[in-house]
C-alpha cells in the first residue's frame, strides 16, 4: 500500500502472531508523525456548527475528506495497519441504524432513547434509515479513493446490552433487567442477529483480500471488537444471565474477537471474560482518573489474563513503560498487542529493539 510500502510483510506477522506464533515481540502498532504528508489533499472546513468532527453527518463531502486526510501525517510502523474508520458515526452505530437520533456534542455523539413501551419497539433491518445509508455511502465512497493506499476499519457497531441500553435508556434498563427480563432477553436475541446483519455487509465493503481491520488492528478473518461498559452497574450473576450467552455466540460467529473492557467497576465479570473460549484477546481500559494502562497496579489484571492464554491489548507511552512490561512479564510480552507512540522513526526502532527477544 501506498501509505505503508510495507504492508505485507506486516500482515504476515499480525497472522502469525493472531493464530499463537511467535514473532520475536509482541505485536507493536507504533505509529510516528511524518515530517510532511504523505500526498497533497486540501483540507475541507468543517460544516458550520458542527462539533464532533470525527463524527457528524451534517456533511458528506467533509467526511470524506476527513476519512482521506486521516493518515496522511502519520507513519506506521511495526504492525500498526494504516486505516480509517469512515463509517463511524458514534460509539454505538448500530443504535442509530436501530432508531436512535444522533446528538452531536463537543467531542462525541449521544444517541438519543427511543423505546418508551417495551414490547412495542420494531427492531429490523432498515436500508433507508439514514445513518445506515450515510455509513455505507461513506465507505464505499472512501472505498474508491483509498484503493492502494490505505485500509478501512469497522465502524464502532457495539452490541448486546449497550446498544439497548442506548436505545432504552440507561436508568430504564436497569429497572427492565429486574421488571421484564424475558423482554430484554428477547431484545437482545434480535439485536445480536441484526448486528451480524450489518457486519456482514460491512466486512464485505472494508476487508482486504485476507481479512479485516477493527480497533486499532488487523486480523486474517472476520475480526470484531466486543463489549459491555453497562456491566460496571451490574453483578456478576446478572452478567452471567443477560450478557454471557451474547458474548458466547458472538465470539463463535467471527474468527477473530477482542472485548473492550473498561473500568474498575467491571472487573468484578474478569473471571467469567476469561471462560469465553472464543475470545481471543482482552483490551483494558482503565477508566477517566485512573492509573494508565502500563501501571503496575494493573499488572494483576495482566499476569491473570495471559496466564488464562489469552491476549492483552494495552498502550504503552514510553520506553521506560515497555522496558517494565519486559522486566514484569518475559516472553509473555509476546502474547500483548501494545499501541505505542515515538517522536522520530528512530524512536521508533528504539521501542521494537526493547521488546526484542
Amino acid at each position: 500500500m501506498e501509505y505503508r510500502q510495507d504492508w505485507i510483510e506486516a500482515r504476515e506477522r499480525l497472522t502469525k502472531w493472531w493464530n499463537g506464533g511467535d514473532i520475536g515481540r509482541p505485536a507493536m502498532a507504533i505509529h510516528v508523525p511524518r515530517e510532511s504528508p504523505i500526498e497533497m489533499i486540501p483540507e475541507i472546513p468543517a460544516p458550520q456548527g458542527t462539533l464532533a468532527r470525527n463524527y457528524t453527518t451534517k456533511s458528506f463531502e467533509y467526511r470524506v475528506n476527513y476519512a482521506l486526510r486521516y493518515c496522511l501525517e502519520t507513519e506506521f510502523l511495526g504492525e500498526a495497519d494504516p486505516s480509517v474508520s469512515s463509517g463511524d458515526l458514534a460509539p454505538n452505530c448500530l443504535s442509530l441504524y436501530l432508531g436512535c437520533q444522533g446528538t452531536e456534542t463537543v467531542d462525541t455523539v449521544w444517541c438519543e432513547p427511543f423505546i418508551d413501551r417495551p414490547g412495542e419497539e420494531s427492531l429490523v433491518y432498515d436500508p433507508d434509515n439514514f445513518y445506515w445509508r450515510f455509513s455505507r455511502r461513506t465507505i464505499e465512497t472512501v472505498k474508491a479513493k483509498a484503493e492502494g493506499k490505505f485500509l478501512q476499519s469497522f465502524p464502532d457497531l457495539i452490541e448486546g446490552l449497550d446498544t439497548l441500553a442506548a436505545m432504552r435508556g440507561t436508568e430504564r434498563l436497569l429497572s427492565d433487567l429486574l421488571e421484564r427480563p424475558d423482554w430484554v432477553r428477547a431484545a437482545l436475541r434480535k439485536i445480536t442477529d441484526l448486528y451480524f446483519r450489518y457486519y456482514d455487509i460491512l466486512y464485505d465493503l472494508i476487508r482486504d483480500e485476507v481479512g479485516g481491520s477493527a480497533f486499532w488492528t488487523w486480523a486474517p478473518g472476520r475480526l470484531s471488537k466486543f463489549q459491555c461498559d453497562f456491566s460496571a452497574m451490574i453483578s456478576p450473576a446478572m452478567f452471567a444471565e443477560f450478557m454471557m450467552p451474547v458474548l458466547e455466540e458472538m465470539t463463535e460467529r467471527v474468527s477473530y474477537s477482542i472485548y473492550h473492557w473498561d473500568g474498575p467497576g467491571a472487573i468484578v465479570h474478569h473471571d467469567q471474560l476469561l471462560s469465553l473460549t472464543n475470545l481471543d484477546m482482552i483490551q483494558w481500559t482503565p477508566g477517566a482518573g485512573a492509573e494508565p494502562q502500563p501501571h503496575r497496579r494493573w499488572w494483576p489484571l495482566y499476569h491473570k489474563t495471559v496466564d488464562a492464554g489469552k491476549k492483552l491489548m494495552i498502550s504503552a507511552g514510553s520506553e521506560d513503560d515497555l522496558l517494565a512490561l519486559r522486566r514484569e512479564f518475559g516472553e509473555r510480552c509476546k502474547q500483548m498487542h501494545l499501541s505505542c507512540w515515538a517522536k522520530t522513526r528512530a524512536g521508533a526502532d528504539r521501542l521494537l529493539k526493547v521488546m526484542a527477544f
